[in-house]
């Protein structure tokens, strides 16, 4: 954990107890991170084997969490799981929800947790797509929720994507960003709610792709996945796709790839319309980049090579072990 982060609404390192409500794959994968972390964790769920199931998942995860580093308080058992939802939040300084993404339910339930949660205490939505204005018309203090989008499995994947609805208020959202980072999240405070937040909507866009040159049969489902694996996939472990643009466009960088493969934006090579090159689409996306990444073309080349013959060898040892 890192230094002492604090806001209008108290210090995130006081917070030693946090609910978990729901205990699907998201849930409960979010419970075992928070265990890793050295929280105690309550469990909320209706189902009658939610328990066996939080144990599984913990249990599977915790080899893992092992590798990835401790902290020294934790363990892989403290937790409770409560059928009783005014029980699972009491004495908890944070809540998770990670119930399955239907509205209605959302709203009820983000809505519940609201009426029986102490008032200081943030709640966030583990939602894929949901937001947060649209899930928190039933609450009462919908000031304090917020989304928390993980990304599966959320014990192992750092990134979490936080926004907050029209009610929300700038300290909940802040103060949830600041809790995230402190348990060593990678964390992406967006500016504004957008429909599937950021990372799920590039997924979405290679995604209808993909299925569109399945259905013309221009490619095989292996050909896709290993066009991402063995390709591109390579440099987005430690560059994005901005950054990887930049660098196509040599030691002129992002303004030179725009003035060389601009035109091909109106090329026939995907059947997502294109937006219009403007000036100040350009401009944004030139300045982006330079904001973004301050070292220069050759330093950037230097490490995205070197993290490339480090992923492909770990992937090539464990394929060779297969």
């Amino acid at each position: 954990m890192t230094d002492t982060i604090t806001n209008t609404r108290g210090s995130v390192t006081d917070v030693h107890t946090v609910a978990c409500i729901g205990a699907g794959t998201i849930g409960a994968g979010w419970a075992a991170y928070f265990l890793a972390k050295g929280y105690h964790v309550r469990v909320w769920d209706p189902a009658p084997d939610a328990a066996p199931k939080v144990r599984q998942l913990i249990d599977a995860a915790w080899p893992a969490l092992t590798q990835l580093g401790l902290h020294p308080d934790a363990s892989p058992t403290n937790f409770t799981v409560h059928a009783d939802l005014a029980e699972a939040v009491v004495g908890v300084g944070f809540v998770q929800e990670s119930a399955p993404e239907a509205l209605e339910l959302k709203q009820n339930l983000l809505a519940d947790i609201d009426a029986v949660t102490a008032a200081d205490v943030v709640i966030a939505s583990s939602t894929s797509g949901y937001s947060m204005t649209d899930m928190a018309t039933r609450a009462k203090n919908p000031n304090r929720l917020v989304v928390g989008h993980p990304f599966n499995p959320p014990y192992l994947i750092p990134l979490v994507e936080v926004v907050g609805g029209e009610a929300t208020s700038a300290s909940a959202v802040q103060w949830a960003a600041d809790f995230y980072e402190y348990i060593g999240k990678s964390v992406i405070k967006m500016d504004r709610e957008v429909p599937g937040f950021i990372a799920n909507r590039l997924q979405e866009a290679l995604w209808r792709e993909a299925l569109h040159m399945i259905d013309n049969e221009e490619a095989t489902v292996e050909q896709i996945d290993r066009s991402i694996t063995d390709g591109p996939g390579l440099r987005w472990p430690i560059h994005g796709p901005m950054t990887t643009f930049h660098l196509a466009g040599g030691q002129g960088g992002m303004r030179h790839m725009l003035e060389h493969f601009g035109p091909s934006l109106k090329s026939p090579w995907t059947r997502l319309d294109a937006p219009e090159l403007t000036d100040d689409l350009r401009e944004a996306v030139i300045s982006g980049v330079a904001d973004a990444e301050e070292r220069s073309v050759n330093d950037l080349i230097v490490e995205r090579d070197a993290a490339i013959v480090a992923v492909r060898n770990v992937i090539d040892g464990i394929k060779g072990r297969r």
